[in-house]
């Protein structure tokens, strides 16, 4: 699920930023905000990810990923948020260098081991 996560972001046209533009134009721009930011991610809700998204990219994921549309915009609902947490350390967007997917993996690994092991 992650990697899929991780490839929405690379498939976003102009990467996390791209997405960053999304979440503005459709008015959840704060959103965003709150997961770049140093403070407490804010949830987001399948609907919206629908909106910011659009069908046809939630429909990719989940035909990747072998779940439902529906059960798809949740589980990006839920891993969102703290992939783009763990992709600006700092508050700051990490995108510039090297494959996304690679760092986004990287970064996450050690988290998703250690709820794994819990």
């Amino acid at each position: 699920m992650l990697s899929g996560v991780l490839g929405l972001l690379t498939s976003q046209p102009g990467g996390v930023s791209g997405l960053v533009q999304s979440f503005e134009q459709n008015g959840l721009g704060h959103l965003m905000s709150s997961w770049i930011g140093n403070g407490e991610n804010l949830p987001i809700s399948a609907d919206q990810i629908q909106s910011v998204l659009g069908s046809e990219r939630v429909a990719e994921f989940a035909a990747k990923t072998g779940i439902s549309p529906d059960a798809a915009g949740s589980k990006i609902a839920e891993l969102l948020p703290t992939v783009i947490d763990k992709l600006s350390p700092g508050g700051q967007l990490s995108e510039g260098s090297g494959d996304l997917m690679s760092q986004g993996m990287s970064m996450l690994g050690g988290l998703f081991s250690k709820s794994a092991q819990a």
